[in-house]
């Protein structure tokens, strides 16, 4: 068989930068706090829900003061409080990302997201050269295609 012309189809990652403006500052911005009022509200639906289960176990125990009901309402707090420690952890990274969204420099390229792409790699190319691609996008637009295609 004749291998001269062959050639592979791969899968390479591709690196998607964004350039930084006023309009790509406004629309991170308002997706962090989207972001940051959802998790207030899971809060606050967590936090109802372990006071609704609270009271049912209550309700439905024949000693409501026992140390069997005593011992599943701590069960229940402390799962409450381990969930919204996590949420508060996540609400506090959006926090400092929408922080450093304010501090950064007009024009800078930030790194938006990982993609994947196909090529064709054949006898001959430099596989590092095809490797290295980037797209750099303005407000949602691309702008350039950097690296070997």
């Amino acid at each position: 068989m004749d291998y001269s012309n062959a050639s592979l189809l791969l899968k390479r990652p591709v690196t998607v930068k964004a350039i930084v403006t006023a309009q790509w500052k406004e629309e991170v911005s308002q997706q962090l706090q989207k972001q940051v009022a959802q998790i207030d509200k899971q809060m606050q639906q967590l936090e109802m829900q372990g006071k609704r289960t609270i009271e049912e176990i209550t309700k439905q125990a024949k000693d409501p003061a026992g140390p069997q009901v005593k011992k599943q309402t701590e069960n229940i707090q402390g799962q409450v409080s381990q969930k919204k420690a996590e949420m508060l952890e996540k609400k506090n990274q959006l926090l400092q990302q929408l922080q450093q969204i304010q501090l950064l420099e007009l024009n800078n390229e930030v790194i938006q997201a990982q993609m994947e792409s196909f090529f064709r790699l054949e006898k001959g190319d430099n596989l590092v050269k095809k490797l290295n691609v980037e797209v750099v996008l303005r407000d949602g637009v691309v702008e350039e295609i950097r690296g070997e295609l």
